[in-house]
């Protein structure tokens, strides 16, 4: 068995031939070789608290693709290859996650100014007040709120931009709330 106590490509690629040749010991061998590579990879993009998780997953993949190498080329940068889908596969869900968890500002204000009574407007008196807006406001209120589109997809449906389409109903509601409060 070849053994070394640094993670040299020549070293890491004479493990894997022996590892698709059968021996465990070198398997092993491998992967731990392997690991140390891998984590001081990993770390320079992942935060330092998933770097484990992330090199699991990597050494999963290797584990699962290994008969995919190709014998006569060297095991590091096939390796690299499969940590960098992982990485890939990380950050996508992380920020995906980090999108989701976000929220809009603008959609939050409205909440936070209004006063925490008890109101005595009802269900038609709101929309007497959404019918006597302009008729580009009540069709965005309309897709909103009835329909549940997001600001961005009524943007799409009206030829508008996401921020005209949020400033257009933050000043409809502001226009129903001066009303109602009026009255």
């Amino acid at each position: 068995m070849v053994t070394s106590a640094s993670a040299t490509s020549p070293n890491l690629t004479a493990l894997m031939q022996l590892t698709l040749d059968g021996d465990k010991t070198a398997y092993q061998e491998f992967l731990t070789q392997v690991s140390r590579y891998l984590r001081r990879f990993i770390a320079r993009s992942i935060p330092a608290s998933d770097v484990e998780d992330v090199l699991q997953e990597v050494l999963i993949s290797i584990h699962k693709a290994r008969h995919t190498y190709d014998g006569k080329r060297a095991v590091l940068p096939w390796v690299s290859a499969i940590a960098r889908y992982r990485i890939s596969d990380y950050l996508r869900q992380h920020y995906a996650a980090m999108r989701q968890s976000q929220v809009d500002l603008a959609d939050v204000e409205d909440f936070i100014a209004a006063p925490v009574t008890e109101t005595s407007e009802t269900g038609e008196s709101i929309l007497e007040e959404v019918g006597q807006l302009p008729e580009r406001q009540q069709k965005i209120l309309y897709l909103l709120h009835t329909e549940g589109y997001t600001a961005k997809e009524v943007g799409a449906k009206l030829g508008m931009r996401e921020s005209a389409v949020k400033v257009a109903a933050h000043r409809a509601y502001k226009v129903i709330r001066a009303r109602l409060s009026s009255s």
